[in-house]
């Protein structure tokens, strides 16, 4: 049994007794990567000869008496397109290929302030543009519990790598639901914070106004260290929130008596799988049944989300990635006779298929004559979609419905089929469009075998009650225990 199925806690308290030494938790890591890898293919690239120096370090800590940071010691994947200075991060893109920063995200920064350890980057739809890990430039990573489907996506890579024991945790960014679908099609818990909560600085940029960085892990308590050592305002992100932090580690008592849930009725109709709705109500009986409330309610415009949200994401992609011209950085075209050539074919080369189409349904919705009819219009259906969460609010402490609507589909099944694939985000888009935090966890499998996640949202800033929802219903049942036979 891998190290990693192990709470943060248990392999904290035994570094602190010198049961295990750091080098040991990197010696698993490279172990267990080594062993299943080439199957899973989680990973671009590998931080082994920096990860094993790092970890040395660390070991002449163990026993000094200094404090010592809340992730101490632990093997952490990142998502590469979260900038890692020195270690190159190419966003799954060609265009990157050759790209090493020369600074670190604000979340590194917090990680090594944290004293966790970079195994490496992990794989990931092209410049976070996905939702099956399929589209990025280098190869397809695989679920572990079935290595034929799809890990899901953008994230697919950061879930893999958790769901195979291959790190202790990872950090995901989440657009549209690119933490949490992948979390739920894995088996593992993905959570999505506020949006300004964790600083985006060193965050390749596809949505500016959508992306959050966030945790993936084995249990919600893992979640809760995670997001306590990255979360903070960032003078260097301009959307970053000057809001205090409270302790997340207390709120998990386990104690969800009085707590008022909503259910939606739009998240249960046409297009959900039987198997994913009878997962997710059995898992409101079991939060009922610790004492917490619930009630029906209509959330009108969240059929509009994934019109809206594909409106929106890809203008702000358009105008993000049109700093990507072969001139500043990354791969420039070596067939390039003048300076338009440079644009066009290193743009042409570097760019796969859904970027382009993105980049283009973004320029089109942005262009004269087409801006009020498309981009405008989305941003009010976005206010209205805000609005229907602000009312809820008012009455309700959380939100509860399927993470997707389906179980992780087989490689190949939606590829061909965009808009199909797109619909697979219908219930993770618009918690992204009113910037609230929402987590998934574990909540039953299919009778493939094939996880099924639960998602919970809340109120902007109110990660603690998410978390403690999402914990107590972790504890009362035994889905987060299952692994997958690889």
């Amino acid at each position: 049994m891998s190290l990693f199925q192990s709470k943060l806690r248990d392999i904290q308290d035994r570094l602190h007794k010198k049961e295990l030494s750091v080098t040991d938790l990197v010696d698993e890591s490279y172990r267990r990567i080594g062993e299943v890898e080439d199957r899973v293919q989680a990973f671009l690239t590998l931080n082994e000869e920096g990860a094993r120096r790092r970890a040395a370090e660390l070991d002449g800590r163990l026993g000094d008496g200094e404090a010592k940071g809340l992730l101490f010691g632990l093997p952490a994947g990142i998502k590469d397109n979260i900038v890692t200075r020195g270690l190159r991060t190419t966003c799954a893109s060609k265009f990157l290929d050759n790209f090493k920063p020369v600074h670190h995200a604000t979340v590194m920064d917090k990680l090594d302030a944290a004293q966790s350890i970079t195994i490496g980057k992990l794989n990931m739809d092209e410049f976070a543009m996905g939702g099956s890990n399929e589209n990025s430039a280098y190869h397809v990573t695989r679920n572990p519990w079935n290595l034929e489907h799809v890990p899901g996506g953008s994230s697919g890579g950061s879930a893999a790598a958790v769901a195979a024991g291959e790190v202790f945790f990872a950090l995901g960014s989440d657009t549209g639901g690119s933490i949490r679908q992948p979390a739920a099609y894995c088996g593992v818990v993905g959570l999505k914070p506020t949006y300004g909560l964790v600083s985006r600085f060193g965050l390749v940029a596809f949505a500016s106004s959508l992306d959050q960085i966030g945790p993936v892990t084995r249990s919600v308590e893992d979640a809760a260290y995670v997001l306590q050592a990255i979360a903070g305002h960032d003078p260097l992100d301009s959307t970053s929130a000057n809001v205090d932090i409270p302790d997340y580690l207390s709120a998990l008592t386990g104690d969800v008596r009085g707590l008022r849930i909503a259910v939606p009725k739009e998240y249960f109709g046409e297009g959900i799988d039987s198997a994913v709705k009878d997962a997710v109500l059995t898992a409101l009986k079991a939060l009922e049944s610790q004492g917490a409330v619930w009630e029906e309610v209509s959330m009108p415009h969240n059929e509009y989300a994934v019109a809206t949200y594909y409106l929106l994401a890809s203008s702000e992609a358009s105008s993000n990635l049109a700093r990507f011209d072969g001139v500043r950085y990354g791969v420039r075209s070596s067939e390039a006779e003048s300076l338009l050539d440079v644009f066009v074919k290193s743009r042409s080369e570097g760019f796969g298929d859904e970027v382009k189409r993105r980049i283009m349904l973004g320029t089109y919705a942005l262009s004269s004559g087409y801006y009020d009819a498309y981009y405008l219009k989305a941003q009010k259906v976005r206010t209205l979609i805000k609005r229907d969460f602000d009312e809820v609010f008012e009455k309700f402490d959380l939100v509860l419905g399927p993470t997707a609507p389906t179980p992780a589909f087989k490689l190949g099944a939606q590829v061909d089929d965009p808009l199909t694939m797109y619909l697979n985000d219908i219930f993770s888009i618009p918690v992204n469009l009113a910037g609230v935090p929402a987590i998934s966890v574990p909540c039953g499998t299919n009778a493939e075998g094939l996880p099924i996640g639960l998602q919970l949202i809340g109120r902007a800033f109110d990660e603690s009650t998410v978390l403690r929802a999402a914990h107590a219903f972790e504890q009362a049942t035994d889905h987060h225990k299952q692994r997958p036979n690889l």
